[in-house]
């Protein structure tokens, strides 16, 4: 079961209200993702817990509906 790219960006906005968000579907497929993250939220972070934030957003999906995400995480400049 394919996740709309909307959706993925609304989860990880409603966890992090203030992230720039930028998806690209890898496939075409609705499956294998990349997202960019950047958020205040992140900062002293290291990037393993950076990661585990947006994957705390996605509340469970990974492996299930989301088969795939390319995750890349930023603080603000």
């Amino acid at each position: 079961m394919a996740m709309p790219a909307s959706e993925i960006e609304a989860m990880i906005r409603a966890a992090l209200p203030d992230a720039e968000i930028e998806i690209t579907d890898l496939a075409g497929d609705g499956d294998h993702y990349a997202a960019r993250v950047v958020s205040a939220a992140f900062a002293g972070l290291p990037r393993v817990k950076q990661h585990k934030l947006v994957y705390e957003a996605l509340g469970g999906r990974m492996g299930g509906q989301l088969h795939a995400l390319q995750l890349t995480t930023a603080v603000p400049n």
